[in-house]
């Protein structure tokens, strides 16, 4: 039901997808460009046609309410963005956990500019020892999917390199809100 209700949506507003299923049981997918509220929609669109399941962080605001209850259906897991201290490891030790886990992670942490991406996704991943995955949404071409998986090296340079390679095409709904693709520490 829930990948007729994603193939319907998507063939209803004209994207298609790209790129295989990734291979890994484990990993860190990036979300990107992430500049629309519909980002969300589209992204467990693709994610039930390619018959995966995610899990997102979302500030724990989305979570109140009776859309809480949905939203944690979804494969959402609330985020208290006022104390974070902990939350690399927390997600490290749902990795270690989980025979299966695809922890989505909106990199630039808003839908608004900002002129740098957040390292959560970094940092989360080589704490827990599994790649990262470059999903994405090209508004321009309505084209998503998943791109290459990407086993950090802990060289933070090299390794974003790669990813501002494979992001370098990407346009989102609002393409003045994605800003570049680097860490705040690469600055």
């Amino acid at each position: 039901m829930r990948r007729a209700i994603a193939s319907l949506f998507l063939r209803a507003t004209g994207w298609r997808l790209e790129g295989p299923r990734p291979a890994a049981r484990r990993y860190v997918l990036i979300a990107a460009p992430h500049t629309s509220n519909w980002d969300l929609a589209y992204m467990l669109a693709i994610a039930a046609l390619y018959d995966v399941s995610v899990s997102w962080m979302g500030k724990d605001a989305l979570f109140r309410g009776p859309w809480g209850a949905v939203l944690r259906r979804l494969g959402g897991i609330p985020v208290d963005r006022r104390h974070r201290g902990n939350l690399v490891r927390q997600m490290a030790d749902l990795f270690e956990k989980s025979e299966r886990l695809a922890l989505t992670v909106p990199a630039e942490g808003t839908r608004a500019y900002t002129p740098h991406w957040r390292s959560g996704f970094y940092h989360i991943a080589r704490t827990a020892n599994v790649p990262v995955v470059l999903g994405y949404l090209d508004y321009q071409r309505k084209r998503g999917g998943f791109g290459p998986e990407v086993v950090l090296t802990g060289d933070m340079n090299q390794d974003m390199d790669e990813i501002r390679s494979f992001y370098s095409d990407k346009i989102g709904k609002h393409p003045e809100c994605f800003g570049p693709v680097r860490l705040k520490e690469e600055m």
